[in-house]
């Protein structure tokens, strides 16, 4: 078996058995000749050896490049034998356009937190209507539960999970019930704990600055091969793993200043895959630039990423659903109504617009007419929008069924790709909060002291009270990232769908996911088709998606008068009962209430 390790600076390096052949000699690699900083060694090894790297007679380090970790971070790499796996359900993949994705973290879908308990709930998804599963990071962090933003190892699957052969069952049972799977991957940074990439060469600089320390390297010097090791580990999950896509966190904290954006060569080597492969494959970036450049195609100048995350669909929705108005809801909260239709007919709230949580102008205009509306993803919860909460607490905790209902149906009735978040679908109320398990104790207090920064921040903000020199008060009753009992209160409770008002919920969300998959006018990309009109006072709103109207009224005890604008038409889901147009073409809606009509 060939072993290969980019180590530019080191004199001499040496192949380190571990585990089982701990006993034997140190495996000594000569320099690649064809390659600068690259070193390689021919040596005998079968699936599950365990083996390490030695840089100058040091101490042993993992490969940055071990797709399997078995002791987490730090300790010594497996072989992993891909063509070991035997595949059950042939995949001919599953595109983006036409799509609704639900974003699910592994470690707290269900109580036992492994891709096997995770694949037994999949029947769920297939049955409500999903098409792809975004599973959130599963690279190896510390501990055994979190988030998986502070991942450590690109190239592996977290351990505790299953590791690589649980990753791919998940992936295969997936498939089995039609559902695609895309996943969460961090190339902007990587976690401090265990992380022994600086040891083997300059993947980070001091060039520019992230809110997590030094840069990934795109564009200083060494930086070829640091693009070239994190392509490699996208096109990896998408070859060894059979993904459907990739979602790419934060990728405004890319610092890249080279002629080529590091993500229009990731894009371009992962359409020429597809192509390899003969099935589609996407990536979808989170950004927060609002920049239409993100998925503009390569020859237009763009960086060729098929979708993006948009924030504006949730800050308008949430600001109209809650009455929020701090931070960078401020904006939003002016004219909730007027922001969410802006959003659901021109994709961005801030097109070029003043924007006074930034004190600056932000954004720029995307133009639908060339942007297909289905490269933009609208959602009303995400792991960020709950989890970076205070109390983690979900819309459930604070809304009736009625206005979730209301949500549900703007979301899935408009022109973007949808996605939901785990258990939205039935209301759930259990929180989502920011967990961590991080063996350092150091490292453990650091994260414990700068989330009670920020809850602080937060609630200052909510409060209307800017007095930043306020001290924090370890007592507070914010839930503690590093406390056990913070994981379990975010895992799932199973037992809720079978309860009202989840029951009922539930339906509703099967209704409309089914209306969103026979109805053509529901997926139509052309932005001609897509109109909203609105009364800010009164509180509803109108989605007309062709001949298909989607009819919401927030206001808590009014009904509503909405003039539909066309006749003939009848229910095709309502919350909670049915409605037609009166004889004069206007809808009485109930107070928190929705309706969908069609011919």
């Amino acid at each position: 078996m060939l072993f290969e390790v980019w180590a530019p600076d080191a004199r001499r390096v040496g192949l380190q058995w571990a585990g089982g052949r701990s006993g034997e000699p140190v495996v000594p690699m000569e320099r690649d000749t064809a390659r600068a900083g690259w070193w390689r060694a021919e040596a005998p090894a079968r699936d599950g050896d365990r083996y390490a790297f030695r840089l100058d007679g040091g101490p042993p380090l993992p490969d940055p490049r071990a797709a399997r970790l078995p002791d987490g971070p730090g300790g010594p790499g497996a072989v992993v034998d891909h063509g070991r796996f035997t595949w059950r359900h042939p995949w001919p993949g599953r595109p983006l356009p036409g799509a609704v994705l639900y974003e699910l973290h592994i470690g707290t879908f269900t109580p036992e937190g492994t891709f096997d308990a995770a694949a037994a709930r999949l029947a769920h998804l297939a049955a409500l209507g999903i098409t792809h599963v975004s599973l959130m990071p599963v690279c190896p962090f510390p501990g055994i539960h979190g988030w998986g933003y502070d991942g450590v190892a690109p190239w592996a699957v977290h351990e505790p999970y299953g590791g690589p052969d649980g990753l791919k069952r998940f992936v295969d049972a997936a498939h089995g019930h039609g559902l695609g799977v895309v996943l969460d991957v961090v190339h902007n940074h990587l976690g401090p704990s265990g992380n022994c990439l600086p040891a083997f060469g300059p993947y980070f600089t001091d060039t520019h600055r992230t809110p997590w320390g030094a840069a990934v390297n795109l564009d200083a010097p060494g930086s070829d091969e640091v693009r070239g090791y994190l392509v490699g580990s996208a096109l990896g999950w998408l070859r060894h793993y059979r993904l459907d896509g990739l979602r790419l966190d934060a990728v405004h904290a890319l610092h890249d200043g080279r002629a080529r954006h590091f993500l229009a060569e990731l894009s371009a080597a992962v359409d020429a895959l597809a192509g390899q492969l003969g099935r589609p494959l996407f990536l979808i970036g989170e950004s927060d630039r609002n920049d239409p450049r993100t998925t503009a195609p390569r020859a237009r100048g763009g960086h060729g990423l098929h979708a993006q995350w948009n924030d504006d669909v949730h800050h308008a929705l949430h600001t109209a659903l809650t009455g929020e108005s701090h931070g960078y809801y401020a904006d939003f909260a002016r004219a909730p109504l007027a922001a969410v239709a802006k959003t659901l007919t021109g994709g961005f709230f801030h097109d070029g617009t003043y924007s006074s949580f930034r004190g600056r102008t932000h954004g720029d205009r995307l133009d639908l007419r060339t942007t297909p509306a289905h490269r933009l993803l609208a959602y009303t919860q995400t792991h960020d929008q709950i989890g970076n909460r205070a109390r983690g607490d979900r819309l459930a905790a604070g809304l009736s069924p009625g206005l979730l209902a209301c949500a549900a149906a703007l979301v899935l009735g408009s022109p973007f790709t949808p996605m939901l978040f785990m258990g939205e679908e039935w209301g759930a109320r259990t929180p989502w909060q920011y967990f961590t398990d991080h063996p350092d104790p150091e490292l453990a207090e650091a994260v414990r002291a700068g989330r009670r920064r920020e809850f602080a921040a937060q609630e200052r903000a909510a409060r209307g009270t800017p007095a930043a020199g306020t001290p924090v008060d370890p007592s507070d009753g914010w839930p503690d990232p590093q406390d056990p009992a913070t994981r379990n209160r975010s895992v799932l409770d199973w037992t809720e769908p079978a309860a009202a008002p989840h029951t009922a919920l539930l339906a509703w969300h099967r209704t409309l996911l089914a209306l969103r998959h026979t109805t053509p006018a529901l997926t139509d990309p052309d932005p001609s088709a897509t109109r909203v009109t609105y009364d800010e006072r009164a509180r509803w709103l109108l989605l007309r998606r062709g001949p298909v109207r989607v009819a919401v009224n927030l206001a808590p005890r009014a009904t509503a008068a909405v003039p539909i604008g066309a006749t003939g038409l009848r229910p095709l889901a309502a919350w909670p009962a049915p409605r037609l147009p009166d004889g004069d073409g206007v809808l009485r809606l109930p107070p928190e209430s929705a309706v969908v009509l069609g011919p």
